[in-house]
């Protein structure tokens, strides 16, 4: 043996083109597709571990606060932030071009299939999984017109076929025969393509949502307005393409909210049943006004903005005076529900203009206050029945100069004196609808003057919300074609018997993918041709030929 033939074998280089080409082939199959599908729900978990800065960045930083060893890295590599990361990003724009370079070919190559006549009818029909011969009698059809009929009763079941004329049997024993070719499912793989298409449909518009999407949280005191700008919202969360001038300019205000409480249950008493918000609506500066309302479950829309109602409670309003008599507070306080079943709710008032001193109040707002023997004062029912505020009063520095962001509904005392609490000499606030309470050592006043009630609202705006619907609707249903549609092909031959010189008819089912009910579709068509045809029972129609002996022990039913 020489030397060049123990050589290796050199193999052929790519170059930058085979290697590119290479690389689509891989990204457009199907295994990587479902590969990355994969990959994006496991990515997405993190989202459902984690806080995430779009939802509340004060709890994002509260998180990495209260681990310092591990939150700075995670927020490194962007786990609070996962559906906008650079790695989520990737996942989702690789899956996105993988659905697109899969997609395209396989519709293409079913559009040619579409176009192309049924396959050729196979010599020995008797090989088929499912095979059936009828012999029929003098007065029946000739085999042309018998392929006429079965060509017919295969239409019927929803087949696309095509006749053709062919040579049958060998030597002297030539003669012409006629078949015809028939196959129908095509709708499976239809429905399969639309799956995927709308699977990719619900990519896209999840995709513009995020884009063009925004959503806020507003809280609305009965009286009071929102005008949909951003400066009028208490949190806002924009898209990533998000521009100012795609704000709606609709105008709404809460005339007012009523909740009805079950008032006749012995076990449920005092339990809400129905909330309504009244408000008024102004779609745009020339538009005008109308009522409308909004409750749990049933939004209201204004130019395809969505509001929820989402929250709501108490705001009594409060004026309180300095040391020098200036009102240095006037205006609603919202308090946050403590105790859904009785309404207990914290109220946190902040007057950082009183003089000399700045003032803040923390306690409870009681809806239906009580006291009991112990001197305790509680609420026991949820309607504003006997309303009271038990506050304690604090003076000094609220720490808002310093420029560092607070949180509205939490009152920091740590550079501020106690001035009236339970536990001082002093003693606590305990103010009823309209009475006024004068604090300590000249520091002023405050007033509990009126009691309103207040909601929290949800704000949606999704352009693409209808498109991932009906992209995922369409899925949904193409999905159910492509399992329940079965790909069939059928052949049908009609010969002259060589011994009773009648027509003899052959024929044979295929399944295109899994043989479910291939045998029940046998079935059905030779009973279909049974019905039209004068057929000779098996015990009258002699020996069957040899070619055909292997296929009929599988028949279809005899006659």
């Amino acid at each position: 043996m020489t030397s060049e033939q123990t050589k290796k074998p050199q193999l052929p280089k790519l170059g930058v083109t085979g290697t590119l080409r290479f690389i689509w082939t891989q990204l457009t199959s199907m295994r990587t597709a479902l590969l990355l599908l994969l990959l994006l729900a496991v990515a997405a978990v993190p989202g459902s571990i984690f806080p995430q800065r779009p939802a509340g960045p004060e709890v994002v930083e509260q998180w990495i606060e209260d681990n310092p060893g591990i939150g700075p890295v995670l927020d490194s590599l962007q786990f609070f932030d996962v559906y906008s990361s650079v790695w989520f990003s990737a996942i989702y724009l690789l899956l996105f071009i993988s659905l697109v370079g899969c997609l395209i070919p396989r519709a293409k190559q079913h559009w040619k299939q579409l176009r192309s006549q049924p396959p050729r009818t196979p010599r020995r029909l008797s090989r088929l999984p499912e095979y059936g011969r009828l012999l029929l009698r003098e007065q029946g059809p000739n085999p042309t017109e018998a392929i006429d009929q079965a060509t017919a009763i295969l239409s019927k079941r929803g087949y696309r076929v095509d006749v053709r004329d062919e040579s049958a049997g060998k030597g002297h024993t030539k003669t012409r025969a006629a078949s015809v070719g028939a196959e129908r499912g095509y709708l499976r793989e239809i429905g399969n393509l639309i799956f995927h298409f709308g699977l990719l449909g619900v990519l896209i518009f999840i995709a513009v949502g995020g884009m063009f999407s925004y959503n806020g949280q507003k809280v609305l005191v009965e009286g009071e307005g929102f005008t949909n700008n951003l400066v009028a919202y208490d949190s806002f969360t924009p898209g990533t393409a998000f521009d100012e001038e795609m704000l709606s300019p609709f105008y709404v205000e809460l005339d007012d909210f009523e909740i009805e409480y079950d008032r006749t249950s012995t076990s449920h008493y005092g339990q809400p049943l129905t909330y309504t918000a009244t408000m008024t609506v102004q779609s745009s500066p020339e538009a005008e006004p109308y009522h409308d309302t909004l409750k749990v479950n049933d939004p209201l829309t204004v130019d395809g903005v969505r509001m929820f109602l989402v929250g709501n409670g108490y705001a009594p309003t409060i004026v309180v005076r300095d040391g020098e008599g200036n009102v240095a507070f006037d205006g609603p306080v919202i308090a946050q529900i403590q105790e859904p079943g009785t309404n207990t709710s914290l109220a946190v008032i902040k007057a950082p203009d009183a003089q000399p001193d700045q003032l803040g109040f923390v306690g409870l707002f009681l809806p239906t206050s009580y006291t009991g023997e112990d001197g305790v004062a509680v609420s026991v029912d949820p309607d504003a029945g006997n309303p009271e505020l038990i506050l304690n009063s604090y003076y000094g520095d609220l720490g808002l100069d310093s420029g560092e962001p607070q949180n509205v509904y939490v009152l920091n005392t740590e550079n501020m004196t106690e001035l009236n609490s339970r536990t001082n000499d002093n003693g606590g606030i305990t103010l009823g609808l309209g009475e006024t309470y004068e604090l300590p050592d000249g520091k002023g006043s405050i007033t509990f003057e009126s009691l309103d009630r207040y909601v929290g609202l949800d704000i949606h705006y999704d352009p693409a919300k209808w498109g991932v619907g009906i992209s995922a609707v369409l899925a949904l249903g193409a999905l159910a074609v492509s399992l329940f549609v079965r790909r069939r092909r059928v052949w049908v031959r009609a010969t002259e018997d060589p011994i009773t010189g009648s027509t003899a008819i052959e024929y044979g089912l295929l399944a295109r993918g899994e043989s479910f009910g291939l045998r029940e579709e046998n079935i059905k068509i030779r009973l279909a041709m049974e019905e039209i045809w004068p057929v000779i029972p098996p015990e009258e129609s002699g020996p069957v030929p040899e070619e055909s002996a292997r296929g009929a022990k599988r028949s279809g039913p005899s006659s």
